[in-house]
Order: structure tokens, then C-alpha cells, then sequence
């Protein structure tokens, strides 16, 4: 269940969440060309592209392009990204891929199997605490 349907459950109104401003700033072509040769080049890596959600309390990140190792888990992989933007140990982060949380166990290879975008990219947006959807009480 997604996590807007899971706050619509919950008799909550869910706002957008995430917009990719790498999408916004490369055509769809040049996207799927470069995750085309991309995957060419290094077979044992997915490409994925990491990008901050709106309004998250949490550092901007230096780079959005990563090739993750394919049995890299979704945990060590948010390891990674928490040392590369300085996120303190009692910030909690949260990785979002298609506005679901997905456990941190799963291989990056399953997960790109999975969710990746048609242009060949792996989109992960990531959060901190209560920083997802906007809450109102109905």
C-alpha cells in the first residue's frame, strides 16, 4: 500500500510528496540513453538517481547520480547516503522509492527490478522525521 493510500486510510489528506528535478532538467531521451549505457558499461551496478523530497528538514545531498553495487541492501545504501550528507545519528531518514517505504533488507538489484522509472533510473527521494504528506485532521 502506498503511503497516500495508507493516510487516506487513516482519514488524512496526502499532498504531493515528490517532484524529480533531474527529470525537469534532462529530456526523457538523454535520460534513457545515459541509463542505457550506463547499465552497458557496468552490468553488476543500477543506476539510481537520489533526490531530497520537498519540504524535508534534512541536508541537501552534493550529487544525485550514484551506481550502486546490485547486492547492495536499501540499508547499507542509506548508510551511504546518511555519511554523505552529514545527517547527525539521531536524525531519523527515511528512503521513499514510488512513495513507498521499502524495507531496508531488499537488494538494490530487487529494487530496480521493481520500481525503476522508464527511463532506466532508480528514483529515490529521501526524508526526515514527519516531513511526508501534510496532515489534516477531516
Amino acid at each position: 500500500m502506498k503511503l497516500c493510500d495508507q493516510i487516506r486510510v487513516r482519514n488524512k489528506v496526502c499532498e504531493k510528496m515528490v517532484k524529480s528535478t533531474f527529470k525537469e532538467q534532462r529530456t526523457f531521451e538523454k535520460r534513457k540513453a545515459d541509463a542505457a549505457s550506463t547499465r552497458a558499461k557496468y552490468p553488476d551496478r543500477v543506476p539510481v538517481i537520489v533526490e531530497k523530497a520537498e519540504k524535508s528538514d534534512v541536508p541537501d545531498i552534493d550529487r544525485k547520480k550514484y551506481l550502486v553495487p546490485s547486492d547492495m541492501t536499501l540499508g547499507h545504501f542509506v548508510h551511504v547516503i546518511r555519511k554523505r550528507i552529514n545527517l547527525s545519528a539521531e536524525k531519523a531518514m527515511f528512503m521513499f522509492v514510488d512513495n513507498v517505504l521499502p524495507p531496508t533488507g531488499v537488494l538494490m538489484s530487487k529494487l530496480y527490478e521493481d520500481k525503476k522509472d522508464d527511463d532506466g533510473f532508480l528514483y529515490i527521494f529521501y526524508s526526515g522525521e514527519n516531513t511526508f504528506g501534510h496532515w489534516i485532521t477531516l
